[in-house]
């Protein structure tokens, strides 16, 4: 199981969010690039960058940051948050990010998508972030009436990387992950599933293992010292893959 390590973007620093409310902010560095290197040393063989603000506003606002880090290491990394034409794909991707993850206009405009997904096809990956099951988009502040397993078994023949499926209610809290809902996912669905939210101990990392995820972010534990990513690496079995 692929293990990616998540470096969230706001205002240029490496925050950390409870349940994606910018009121609940955490400052972890300054500098993100520093972060980036000190997971690297540690065994990082991927990252998983957010654009916080993006995210909120709907255009990408921390692009020369995550610039900054793919310069500086020399890993895989993927980029979410406020991607939302082409124009902005064919620049991040240009900028030497290995994926791109597509969440908000995934949701609202299919047709879109699955022309970007055609036009760039291994390098695309859909967030689909739920709330109760439901899909939520615009940095989680709108919930729709869309089912999040029925949205991702219709994007079921398009060429996509991966989807990453966050559980919003365990974002952040350190409460472990929605197992029955991230394994609901991997099973109806042929495509990799990268599960995100609430990961805070070896046993949640290994219980996502056995479950059949084809990986997992983890944040605010490794932030706050919860696990270690060495321990981490070792208990995913996680292995140097070109993406």
């Amino acid at each position: 199981m692929e293990i990616w390590p998540a470096i969230d973007l706001r205002d240029g620093k490496c925050v950390r969010l409870v349940q994606g409310d910018f009121d609940r902010q955490t400052i972890y560095a300054d500098d993100p690039v520093e972060v980036a290197r000190r997971w690297v040393e540690l065994g990082a063989r991927r990252l998983h960058l957010v654009d916080l603000d993006g995210a909120r506003d709907g255009r990408a606002a921390n692009q020369d940051v995550a610039r900054s880090i793919v310069e500086a290491v020399k890993i895989p990394c993927q980029l979410g948050g406020g991607i939302r034409d082409e124009e902005t794909i064919t620049r991040l991707l240009a900028a030497g990010l290995s994926r791109l993850v597509i969440g908000t206009r995934a949701v609202r405009d299919p047709d879109w998508l699955g022309d970007v997904c055609r036009r760039f096809p291994g390098q695309l990956v859909v967030g689909i972030d739920a709330r109760d099951g439901r899909v939520a988009t615009d940095g989680w502040y709108q919930v729709s009436d869309l089912d999040a397993v029925a949205m991702a078994v219709q994007l079921a023949g398009e060429p996509l990387a991966a989807l990453v499926y966050t559980d919003i209610a365990r974002d952040g809290m350190l409460q472990g992950p929605n197992l029955e809902a991230m394994k609901r996912m991997q099973q109806e669905v042929s495509m990799p599933v990268i599960a995100s939210g609430g990961v805070t101990t070896l046993d949640d990392v290994q219980s996502l293992a056995d479950v059949g995820m084809a990986g997992c972010i983890i944040g605010k534990a490794l932030y706050e010292n919860r696990l270690s990513l060495p321990d981490i690496l070792e208990t995913a079995g996680d292995q140097l893959l070109e993406l």
